[in-house]
């Protein structure tokens, strides 16, 4: 077992690599009464295109498995998953992102029982035709209630424009017509591919010793038969910036017009540290442009061109990245038309000076000083998206690292004016 030291924020994370693959990640927090758990695949609603273990053709899967999976993972021959958690005082869940899926419980009792039933649950699947059928209904009505939420439709309507080839346009629930798709066989297929040890990662963040804590996984690990460690043959398509739509309006039965304009970010090989840096300078970057501390921001509140729903949001993940910069406003129009003229001169924007970049690195440090005081935070970070040998506890030191040079140098390459898109939704006319 490794440690690694943070002196500078008084952590230690301990973390071992199993014979089988799968990683370990311990980090002990005794001022907590809550111990968090997450154990995560390397695997999201993107991976639909690939050649399942065993076979030796690629097979397109219908949109929404890797949801649909982590759905069926809590059913089994016996009972639903949920009850074992419950008779053990932990509240359980699970996530699926574009690229990862996460099960996860907290408790502040009974951590070891708890931690069994993780690693038992995930790793012993159940699925039959009658069980999978019966499934389709429930996610079909979730599917229906996000397709009134026009919110999530203007977050999708920007992938959309921005990415329509790459399969991070496509909701990650599917449609209720892909998801009558999906058989029993199928989601052993994609279990099997990317469910093996050697893809996941299991963390255990709170109120643990680490040595009992990585013996109990390691002996529960070494109970158990893994095939040979398979590697995922992913498909993605070729990068095509052709196919960017450039502007798209649709209607939905809203007050107020939404608007989300996009950029299509180019840095999709970045991993590791230099993901993090590039994550972090970009960040930085556009909260010193468009942050509620910037001119523009305050110009374009006080003029009633935005409101309190304006948001920024930074998506960068594996083979894909965006700025999505979105508000309800009723002055669409002069949104779209300002917010591009901000984004392409934005090198002379006098909200970029080292003076406004200092305070925003201050506060901005502040602000993940104050997060990492949350557990919940933590697990995240650590299981939303992978930094290499990096980790949540060196944001600090990089924010402390960054210079306002190389954020202008990461923004001058990701801010281009045939990378940009613009989505609307107006309300329908009565």
């Amino acid at each position: 077992m490794q440690t690694k030291e943070y002196p500078q924020l008084n952590e230690t994370l301990y973390t071992e690599t199993l014979e089988n693959g799968l990683q370990v990640v311990l980090l002990p927090k005794p001022d907590f009464n809550k111990t968090y758990a997450l154990f995560g695949t390397d695997f999201g609603s993107i991976d639909q295109h690939f050649t399942p273990i065993g076979q030796s053709e690629p097979v397109n899967f219908p949109d929404g498995i890797a949801h649909f999976l982590e759905h069926k993972m809590f059913e089994k021959e016996d009972g639903d998953i949920f009850h074992e958690f419950s008779k053990y005082g932990a509240a359980a869940n699970a996530f699926t992102s574009f690229t990862r899926t996460a099960y996860l419980f907290s408790t502040t009792h009974f951590v070891e029982e708890n931690l069994k039933t993780l690693l038992d649950f995930v790793q012993a699947p159940y699925f039959t035709e009658e069980t999978v059928e019966k499934e389709k209904g429930i996610i079909a009505q979730e599917i229906g209630m996000y397709e009134d939420e026009a919110s999530f439709q203007l977050m999708m309507g920007i992938l959309q424009n921005l990415y329509p080839d790459h399969p991070v346009h496509i909701d990650i629930l599917g449609t209720v017509e892909s998801i009558n798709q999906i058989t029993a066989d199928m989601l052993y297929d994609n279990y099997n591919t990317f469910y093996h040890p050697s893809n996941m990662t299991l963390l255990v963040v709170g109120q643990i010793e680490p040595e009992e804590t990585m013996a109990l996984i390691r002996a529960n690990q070494e109970a158990k038969d893994f095939p040979e460690a398979p590697t995922p043959n992913r498909i993605f398509p070729e990068e095509n910036l052709a196919e960017i739509t450039a502007e798209k309006t649709t209607y939905m039965p809203i007050q107020k017009p939404k608007v989300s304009l996009g950029i299509r970010g180019l840095q999709t090989d970045l991993t590791g540290e230099n993901a993090l840096r590039y994550e972090i300078a970009m960040s930085l970057y556009m909260e010193m442009l468009l942050g509620p501390t910037s001119e523009t921001y305050l110009s374009l509140y006080d003029e009633g061109i935005i409101d309190d729903s304006y948001s920024t949001e930074f998506l960068f993940e594996r083979t894909f990245n965006t700025i999505n910069i979105s508000t309800d406003t009723k002055q669409p129009e002069e949104f779209k038309k300002r917010m591009k003229a901000i984004l392409l001169e934005h090198q002379e924007s006098a909200d970029i000076n080292p003076e406004h970049f200092e305070l925003i690195k201050r506060k901005t440090i502040g602000k993940v000083l104050q997060a990492l005081n949350s557990l919940e935070y933590i697990a995240y970070q650590f299981m939303s998206k992978s930094y290499g040998e990096a980790t949540v506890f060196d944001f600090v030191p990089f924010l402390e690292e960054m210079t306002l040079e190389e954020t202008i140098e990461v923004a001058n390459d990701y801010i281009r004016e045939e990378l940009l898109s613009v989505f609307t939704i107006l309300p329908e006319e009565s």
